[in-house]
């Protein structure tokens, strides 16, 4: 794709033209809609109301690596999972003290965004279910992998991602991961998810809660 392509006015946009790729999940009992906080949760908001399925998060917290915490040893998810990456706890010789200290910290800061988001902290039903994981876009790929790879864990029939944007380098890596992936555009130019909206203002705690609220009695 080309760097002509129009950018979305915002996340409500985005998630109304994601719904519409999206028409074939509409009216089944057995789909589950999961937003990525915070960005992620208007555009899930947006495709759980046109598909009338229920609207939930999933709260991933990346395991920086101790004095290099851009660089992931692995991720915590929702009820507490975690996936690890033993090749880079190997190469950086990171000891399991530095794992488990790094994982309290991390589950304290996933609690408290579970609270804030969900009222409660726990993980949403989907056993059997056909998760469709939402972000507003993928740039690495990274955090997204690490929610696949929580889901996995919890048996559902099927997992599909769907943003409205994401680089090629992530569909590339991600789209064997996943039953299916869902994106309006993959650029060739892409560096970062904000360049394709005119508005990408941050979404705060409270718009994620109200919107999760919203949708809980809709």
């Amino acid at each position: 794709m080309n760097s002509e392509l129009t950018p979305f006015k915002d996340r409500v946009h985005a998630g109304r033209l994601l719904a519409g790729a999206l028409r074939r999940y509409a009216g089944r009992d057995d789909v589950v809609v999961l937003g990525l906080p915070r960005g992620g949760v208007p555009v899930a908001f947006e495709v759980a109301e046109a598909l009338h399925a229920p609207l939930d998060v999933i709260v991933v917290r990346k395991l920086g690596v101790p004095g290099w915490e851009e660089l992931a040893m692995g991720a915590i998810s929702t009820g507490g999972i975690r996936v690890l990456n033993e090749e880079i706890i190997r190469r950086a010789g990171i000891s399991r003290e530095q794992i488990e200290a790094v994982t309290a910290r991390e589950l304290a800061e996933l609690r408290r965004r579970e609270t804030a988001f969900r009222g409660r902290s726990g993980t949403p039903d989907i056993a059997g279910k056909t998760v469709l994981l939402i972000d507003d876009g993928i740039a690495t790929g990274s955090t997204i992998q690490a929610a696949v790879k929580v889901l996995r864990a919890q048996k559902p029939a099927a997992i599909v991602i769907a943003v409205p944007t994401a680089s090629v380098q992530a569909f590339e890596m991600l789209r064997g991961e996943v039953d299916d992936f869902v994106s309006l555009m993959i650029p060739e130019n892409f560096h970062a998810v904000g360049q394709w909206y005119e508005d990408f203002d941050q979404t705060s705690d409270a718009g994620v809660k109200a919107l999760l609220a919203e949708a809980a009695n809709a």
